[in-house]
């Protein structure tokens, strides 16, 4: 029977937060991919400068000051937590084999707790508002004919999406830029605090040892321009329909953005279908494949 004290318990909250740092370690994530990684010093970030962003011209007299429309689109952090407890009685029969999987499995959760928040933004970006009052995905975005947001806008869509369709979702991103479709903030990084004192009272009411992961993040949405997703059959004719779509936007005064899609994310059922339309060097009648390598493959079970 091991004696539960001071020393114990500090051995025992060295190993679980060792243990579970590993867990932290060994993710490596695919939200990076997709996303941009804010830093947030506040409650909250508002991203009002979302929209345009005025372009370079030849200097001649004075510089040309152009109002850019402001969009109210704030992103609030929010605070996030899991936790395990260990039974005194287990510490002292010496019966704590599973703790350290435990521990690993549940720094290993929270590492993946980004991912998770990233991909579940891109799949129901079709639901949820980015900066411009449309959903991220949407047949209306307004693109007007005026730099300063003014005039009568035309509709404009990045989605060819059916919310009746059967068929697996798959997207098309521009991650090219510094802002990338979806933006994750980050307030406070995970950090593990122990409830391990003999006198807490978890153990005097329930002899529970206690480990508790916190962490403030959330996520929004960047350029709706950068993001394009469809549920019809993905096939050599929808990809390149998509492609062209999104090299076509434009930004309000009809300046181009330049955007040239670089990955494509789909699901496991639509890994062999993806990686045949874009790396094989041929495709099934023999012919070149000229959409070779135009784009990356990302293939996730978060979408």
């Amino acid at each position: 029977m091991a004696l539960v004290n001071a020393a114990t318990l500090t051995a025992l909250n060295t190993a679980i937060k060792k243990t579970f740092q590993n867990g932290l370690d060994s993710v490596e994530p695919e939200y990076t991919q997709i996303a941009t990684v804010v830093p947030s010093s506040t409650a909250s970030n508002t991203y009002d400068w979302l929209g345009e962003l005025p372009e370079m011209r030849e200097w001649i007299g004075e510089r040309v000051l152009k109002d850019i429309t402001t969009h109210a689109y704030s992103i609030v952090n929010k605070l996030y937590e899991s936790t395990i407890a260990v039974k005194r009685t287990d510490i002292e029969d010496d019966n704590l084999g599973t703790l350290t999987p435990l521990a690993q499995a549940h720094g290993r959760r929270a590492s993946q707790h980004p991912d998770k928040l990233v991909f579940d933004a891109l799949k129901t970006g079709h639901e949820n508002m980015c900066y411009d009052g449309q959903n991220f995905f949407d047949t209306d975005h307004p693109v007007y004919p005026n730099h300063d947001g003014t005039g009568a806008a035309v509709t404009v869509s990045n989605m060819d999406y059916d919310p009746e369709g059967t068929d697996p979702s798959w997207y098309l991103l521009d991650t090219s830029n510094v802002i990338k479709p979806i933006i994750f903030q980050k307030r406070k990084e995970i950090e593990l605090t122990a409830m391990t004192k003999l006198d807490d009272e978890s153990v005097f009411m329930l002899d529970l040892f206690r480990w508790g992961a916190r962490a403030r993040h959330n996520v929004g949405y960047g350029f709706w321009q950068m993001a394009y997703k469809s549920n019809k059959p993905l096939t050599a004719d929808t990809l390149n329909a998509a492609i062209a779509h999104m090299q076509s936007q434009v930004a309000d005064g009809g300046r181009e953005l330049d955007i040239n899609p670089t990955l494509l994310v789909v699901p496991p059922a639509l890994r062999a279908k993806a990686l045949e339309l874009v790396k094989a060097d041929r495709l099934a009648n023999g012919q070149t494949n000229i959409n070779k390598d135009v784009v990356d493959v990302l293939v996730t079970q978060r979408v």
